[in-house]
């Protein structure tokens, strides 16, 4: 059984750092390709950043761009996000995805995460 848990959620400042964790099991992990979406209430889906199998690229969402940074650590099983500048407009629950397609469409990633909340408030 495919699972993935993400961890490092929180209540946060405007401008602080904050890491996401994501580990999987069940899978080979070093086959999948990774991806952090998010979700803001009443908001849909929408991608955040992805990686490779080797983590050679990475692909990030405009919003994001320059603030947070995918990476992973194969021989853990665990991708990463590192965030950073973190904004009130960043608050959202945070999934991670593993897929076979290298994509920022989340119909492309076949597991998901239960999902951690970022909240970012003053």
């Amino acid at each position: 059984q495919v699972q993935l848990v993400e961890s490092g959620g929180g209540l946060v400042q405007p401008g602080d750092p904050l890491r996401l964790s994501c580990t999987a099991a069940g899978l080979t992990f070093c086959n999948y390709n990774m991806a952090w979406f998010r979700q803001a209430p009443g908001k849909e889906r929408e991608f955040v950043a992805s990686i490779t199998l080797s983590g050679a690229r990475t692909d990030y969402a405009e919003s994001v761009k320059g603030r947070f940074t995918i990476s992973r650590d194969n021989a853990k099983d665990t991708v990463y996000l590192q965030m950073s500048s973190l904004k009130p407009e960043d608050t959202a629950v945070y999934y991670c995805a593993a897929g076979n397609c290298y994509s920022r469409g989340s119909s492309h990633y076949d597991a998901w995460g239960q999902g951690t909340q970022v909240t970012v408030s003053s």
